[in-house]
């Protein structure tokens, strides 16, 4: 693990650190576009082509509403502080996937699943788009490229800050394939899952969090919902068995009170949206 830790460490001074939007905080990313997006978009169609996707109906219907409606603030946003850059390569999706698990992720270049498990909790369109905008912001942010480039390297795969899959064998192709399911959130059968699930960050949710909001308004859905909906995930987190959705995104009395902090900004935005 210490030999591993140093390879990262001297990769992070050879390799450039970006910014995360809004935030600013600094992040090490090894992967590039070129070789995630691809990564990405084979893994979203192998999820769709073993999943039972919902084709018709209201509750389809309004996942794809919302997510063209958050995509065009992502997009607006980003125009808007000259990141429209960030998005290049993007091609967005939204499914909805018929499932008992309460979860939805979005992997890199805007690959969106929600299961139909979570709608008893986000409860109406507000509370997509919660879900919808946070888990936008984490691609956004590339929050599971940060994540699962440390798990390449700690696991060797990266060689010399590369992920270079031409050379990998069958089985370093389906331990990488994993960690990115892993990275995004998405849920694996056991006999598929490298080592410990991977949590976002603190950080990394505040991120999402504050991205979120923004997009959510901008989108003209009102941001208050995000409390509401976070904090019955908090009361869906006290019981026997948690949703899956809590096992990589914690909702407590600090993620709800950082949410109030920041309702007057993205207040704004979503007045703005109603002009």
């Amino acid at each position: 693990m210490k030999k591993a830790i140093m390879a990262m460490l001297m990769l992070g001074l050879v390799i450039a650190c970006q910014k995360v939007p809004l935030t600013g905080r600094k992040q090490l990313i090894l992967i590039p576009n070129e070789q995630m997006l691809p990564l990405s978009f084979t893994n979203y169609k192998g999820v769709l082509d073993s999943s039972k996707v919902v084709n018709s109906g209201g509750q389809e219907d309004m996942i794809k509403r919302v997510g063209v409606r958050i995509q065009k603030a992502v997009e607006s946003y980003m125009a808007a502080n000259n990141l429209s850059d960030r998005l290049k390569g993007f091609q967005w999706e939204f499914h909805l996937i018929e499932s008992p698990q309460v979860n939805a992720w979005c992997m890199p270049g805007g690959k969106v699943a929600f299961y139909t498990g979570i709608l008893p909790y986000t409860q109406n369109e507000a509370g997509v788009a919660t879900v919808m905008g946070h888990e936008v912001s984490h691609a956004i942010a590339e929050h599971g490229n940060e994540r699962m480039s440390e798990e390449l390297v700690a696991s060797g795969l990266l060689q010399g800050g590369q992920l270079l899959l031409g050379s990998l064998s069958q089985n370093q192709r389906s331990q990488t394939n994993a960690l990115l399911l892993q990275a995004v959130g998405a849920g694996l059968p056991v006999a598929y899952q490298v080592g410990r699930a991977l949590p976002h960050s603190r950080s990394q949710e505040s991120e999402a969090d504050k991205l979120g909001l923004i997009f959510m308004a901008m989108a003209g859905y009102n941001p208050q919902e995000a409390v509401n909906f976070w904090s019955r995930m908090a009361k869906a987190g006290s019981g026997q068995k948690p949703p899956e959705f809590l096992s990589t995104h914690p909702s407590d009395e600090r993620r709800i009170r950082d949410l109030q902090s920041q309702m007057s900004d993205a207040m704004k935005y979503y007045q703005k949206s109603k002009r």
